[in-house]
């Protein structure tokens, strides 16, 4: 994968261009987009969709994480995929449907930009860069899903564990991630005493540290080499799409980049 520039200092406020996606519109779409974005604090856990519920608006993150999960009826869930600042939430309202049958779940606290339902349908039945880039995002998307199903089926937990949470630090400008085990037995869909068996193991093996609800990656080679293939399928899918996108330059004057709102239901 090509080197991405840096577009802004991480301690600095968000600003749309830190999602990937948002910053390879050209000047032009920017520029009808732009104004309608709403920047909104992700608090973690926080849901942005439930199932089965209309959805209003598509969700772009710039520092955050959201996992997208399937429940069933026994209140069981797994993650099916993970989304970060190299795409966005709500393909299902440009590609036909008003709701989902998955959730939205905050993996990551941060921040997002915000588009409403009406702007993204008005621009992506223009035919012109935001549907091809919104179409090459849900391709994939579509191979995270599948590879997480395959994965889910045919590896390990220790397994499944390493492939998320290098998924995770791809998504993220730092190597540590607050997260209870309990919580990540929830999003891979496996008992909690799996994931500490996983977690102690790696611990041993010097890949990551864990106290009190943090993980902290320490060594990100050995981390790969211990994933299954999974995690490098869904990462060729994704570096392939960020090396179509262009870097643009910021069209917007900092003092316009909206301020964060809480989010409403």
């Amino acid at each position: 994968m090509t080197p991405r520039k840096k577009v802004q200092d991480e301690s600095a406020a968000p600003n749309p261009q830190q999602n990937h996606l948002l910053a390879a519109l050209s000047p032009e779409v920017q520029g009808r987009l732009f104004q309608h974005l709403e920047l909104v604090p992700l608090p973690l856990r926080a849901l942005l969709y439930e199932s089965g519920r209309p959805m209003q608006h598509v969700y772009f993150p710039t520092d955050s994480i959201v996992s997208m999960q399937y429940m069933m009826e026994n209140g069981d869930s797994t993650a099916i995929s993970v989304v970060g600042n190299e795409g966005l939430l709500g393909i299902t309202l440009f590609m036909g449907g008003e709701s989902t049958p998955s959730r939205s779940l905050v993996q990551s606290a941060g921040y997002a930009y915000r588009l409403p339902r009406p702007r993204v349908r008005e621009e992506f039945d223009r035919h012109g860069q935001l549907l091809l880039l919104m179409l090459r995002y849900t391709q994939a998307l579509i191979t995270q899903v599948s590879q997480t199903a395959v994965c889910n089926r045919h590896h390990s937990i220790a397994q499944q564990l390493c492939r998320w949470l290098l998924l995770s630090m791809d998504r993220l400008s730092h190597n540590h991630l607050t997260m209870t085990q309990e919580f990540i037995a929830n999003m891979l869909g496996v008992r909690r005493e799996g994931v500490t068996e996983a977690a102690i193991k790696l611990q041993h093996l010097g890949v990551i540290s864990y106290s009190r609800g943090l993980i902290k990656v320490l060594d990100r080679k050995k981390l790969e080499t211990l994933s299954c293939e999974c995690y490098k399928v869904v990462k060729k899918e994704t570096d392939m799409l960020l090396d179509y996108m262009p870097q643009r330059p910021l069209i917007m004057d900092p003092e316009d980049i909206p301020t964060a709102t809480l989010p409403t239901k």
